[in-house]
């Protein structure tokens, strides 16, 4: 029963956490694509793409930061505690972006989802609270529901976006604030509480001493971040263009967005439940195969119609889903000496710099051709993929090398 609790505590803050980071996806091309000139889309005379990248890329600079030191934050000070702070402030970082919104405030919607990205960096913190109590098969699974509670939220939240914004803009942030707090309640009822371990230094120390990237300084750490920063670069790009693309291809308005992304994280949300199985292959030859279907999957929208690029974002879901399974598994059983929230938030952090690059990078190349996009994603992905087979067939290491 613990356990079940435990699981599910984590699940649902995973869930309300990303539908409160997923909802300004659809609802951001429509006012700066296809929208009339506002002061949103006309910020400084800039070209209102390249705003929209910028805006992009707030959320991604923020969950880097709050990646890369909230992990190894609640390594030092407790997972409860850090878990608890992030939520209700990353509630309050929703309510900011819709005021931004009701005053078409370009500055403040940058700095309001800037901040709530920092505070969403919290999830690296979920997946080392499941690492670290669960063992075995169940902490394989139990991580593979977490990803597909965080997959299910990148469903509801746009979904959520879509829809309400019928009424209003801003009601789907206040939505997310309120389901965040409840989150927090619940939480801090189902969650018990913890001993720091014994480590000085005030917040700051331990952030600047601990933080992610000082896994780098071992190298098959440095290996891992490599190939799968070329990886999340891929996703991130498809993440990021796939809406863009769908309004200059289909003309599709948010609703038709969300419905769109309903069916790619659908997809995900069920495979992630049967991701976590055992399997006797090595893991890293497992996600080299299910990262080469990722990039076939990107690459189809690149390169193909609408029909089959709507295809092939929805069977996108398939084999991302379970790469993140696979991967996560195994780098938490191989490294975690390391420190379960440090390596989770390496991972996560990763992620956040391969969505700051494409945001950036995408948004220059979307300016020519939003496919551009989508086919450099698609190539990246690639290339991991054959860097993981190649990394593959080298000897496993022993346990010294990881010291």
């Amino acid at each position: 029963m613990q356990h079940r609790l435990l699981i599910g505590s984590a699940c649902l803050l995973a869930l309300l956490s990303t539908i409160g980071a997923s909802l300004a996806y659809p609802l951001l091309p429509p006012l700066f694509a296809d929208a009339q000139p506002s002061a949103l889309n006309g910020f400084l005379g800039l070209p209102p793409k390249l705003l929209f990248g910028m805006a992009l890329m707030a959320n991604p600079i923020g969950m880097l930061l709050g990646s890369a030191v909230l992990g190894s934050l609640s390594d030092a000070l407790g997972r409860r505690r850090i878990l608890l702070l992030t939520t209700i402030g990353a509630a309050c970082g929703h309510l900011l972006t819709a005021y931004a919104l009701l005053t078409q405030s370009y500055p403040l919607l940058v700095a309001a989802r800037f901040v709530t990205g920092v505070l969403e960096g919290n999830g690296a913190i979920l997946r080392a609270l499941l690492a670290e109590r669960l063992e075995g098969p169940l902490r394989n699974h139990a991580l593979s529901w977490l990803n597909g509670a965080f997959h299910l939220g990148w469903l509801a939240g746009p979904l959520l976006s879509g829809l309400s914004a019928a009424f209003s803009i801003t009601l789907p942030f206040y939505i997310a604030a309120g389901g965040l707090l409840l989150g927090a309640v619940l939480s801090l009822l189902v969650l018990q509480a913890e001993s720091a371990p014994g480590i000085q230094g005030g917040w700051w120390s331990l952030a600047r001493e601990r933080h992610a990237f000082t896994l780098l300084r071992h190298s098959p750490l440095k290996t891992l971040f490599l190939i799968h920063l070329a990886y999340t670069c891929g996703v991130a790009g498809f993440y990021e263009f796939f809406p863009l693309w769908l309004v200059e291809v289909g003309g599709y308005d948010a609703a038709g967005i969300a419905f769109v992304n309903m069916a790619m994280c659908g997809v995900m949300t069920l495979t992630a439940l049967i991701a976590g199985r055992a399997h006797a292959r090595d893991p890293r030859a497992r996600v080299s195969s299910q990262a080469a279907a990722v990039a076939l999957a990107i690459l189809c929208v690149g390169i193909g119609n609408l029909w089959v690029g709507m295809a092939a974002i929805i069977l996108f879901g398939l084999p991302h889903a379970f790469y993140n399974a696979t991967l996560q598994a195994w780098a938490a059983d191989r490294f975690a000496q390391h420190g379960q929230g440090a390596v989770m938030g390496l991972l996560s952090t990763t992620f956040c710099v391969a969505h700051i690059i494409m945001a950036f990078g995408g948004g220059l190349l979307a300016m020519f051709d939003t496919r551009l996009v989508l086919i450099v994603g698609g190539l990246l992905a690639a290339w991991a993929a054959l860097s993981m087979r190649r990394w593959s067939r080298t000897p496993t290491p022993t346990q010294q090398e990881f010291a």
